[in-house]
């Protein structure tokens, strides 16, 4: 597995994809919707999942000494290692905006704080769920499976934003430490979603590929 991943990063995954990881730093934007932050990580795995397709990676794989679902492992993988990535790179840059505006106020959305976090493993869930199951019903339908995937993850996103200006609802925007540590369930709640949505995912897009005729 290891290997597969060297692989999957030294030649697969797109520059862009890396570049993307980096997007966290969209946290200081004032007066902004955060989550598309998280949006172009999908879009950087899209392009590296483009890449496989093109460098016909799928095949050269296939004549390797591994099973059709240790490749599909080998995707789940590299794709949690980037948005985790993207997640961790983001959270200094979240503290740094928190400092500049200690009272929050982003008037499109929802701010920097716990609850966007937890907000963005559910979103990534959603994308990994629907794009890995469908690209694997195949293997090289890469746009349509990232179109059926980012319509949820768009609705998702827009009903984050929304959800912290409804009544009642003004603590999943708090930016203190106080109110932080409140909106802690949803991280956990978040990440719980996160984990086990990839091992479901992985069940299903391996089950899926395996019964794909290269």
């Amino acid at each position: 597995m290891q290997a597969l991943l060297y692989k999957q990063f030294r030649l697969v995954c797109h520059p862009m994809t890396l570049v993307f990881c980096l997007f966290g730093a969209m946290l200081l934007i004032p007066n902004y919707p955060y989550t598309v932050a998280f949006f172009y990580v999908t879009l950087g795995i899209f392009f590296t999942f483009m890449n496989l397709r093109e460098q016909r990676d799928m095949y050269y794989a296939a004549v390797l000494p591994i099973r059709k679902r240790d490749t599909v492992k080998a995707s789940v993988l590299f794709i949690a290692m980037i948005e985790l990535a993207s997640l961790v790179i983001a959270v200094p840059f979240a503290v740094l905006s928190v400092h500049i505006n200690p009272n929050g106020g982003n008037i499109v959305g929802m701010d920097p704080n716990v609850t966007l976090f937890g907000a963005a493993l559910l979103l990534y869930a959603i994308f990994n769920a629907i794009f890995l199951c469908e690209f694997y019903r195949t293997a090289y339908k890469v746009g349509m499976s990232y179109l059926k995937a980012v319509i949820p993850m768009a609705i998702g996103m827009m009903v984050c934003e929304a959800l912290v200006h409804f009544p009642g609802m003004a603590w999943l925007d708090a930016v203190d430490a106080a109110g932080q540590m409140k909106q802690l369930p949803i991280l956990l709640l978040g990440l719980t979603v996160y984990v086990v949505g990839l091992l479901l995912t992985y069940r299903c897009a391996a089950g899926r590929y395996e019964k794909v005729d290269l």
